[in-house]
């Protein structure tokens, strides 16, 4: 039951570091204190997880036109709906959110590289039978 909660708590501080290091070079991004940033992190992860996807089918013509730019547009629409329905997080526009998401990706993409790998499960076979008939 909690074989993924190690990765689950790995994601959320990767997530809330890059939100972090954003809210420090784009002067459009403003956290009220660090219980709004943790719960964005949250908040951005699930809508990531759950509304991403379902928006990605939904646009799946759009995104193949635009050979796959149009992708970048849902990241930066994910992040303004975070900042919208959590009190103390805002975006100052719709650039801001689409320069701070493209960021934000990157930056998690390479702190994830770094971080330890909770998911690795090493699978054994058990040892042949001695009756096993070997072809």
């Amino acid at each position: 039951m909690f074989d993924n909660l190690a990765g689950f708590f790995i994601q959320w501080g990767i997530t809330a570091a890059s939100l972090w290091v954003a809210s420090r070079l784009f002067s459009g991004i403003k956290f009220a204190s660090t219980p709004a940033l943790i719960f964005s992190a949250l908040l951005l992860g699930f809508a990531n997880a759950v509304l991403r996807p379902l928006l990605v089918i939904l646009t799946l013509p759009l995104t193949l036109l635009s050979l796959g730019f149009f992708l970048l547009v849902i990241n930066a629409l994910m992040l303004l709906l975070v900042a919208k329905l959590v009190s103390g997080f805002k975006i100052s526009g719709f650039w801001t959110a689409f320069f701070a998401s493209l960021f934000i990706s990157i930056l998690g993409m390479a702190l994830g590289s770094l971080a330890p790998n909770a998911e690795t499960t090493v699978y054994r076979l058990p040892p042949p039978s001695p009756n096993a008939i070997a072809i």
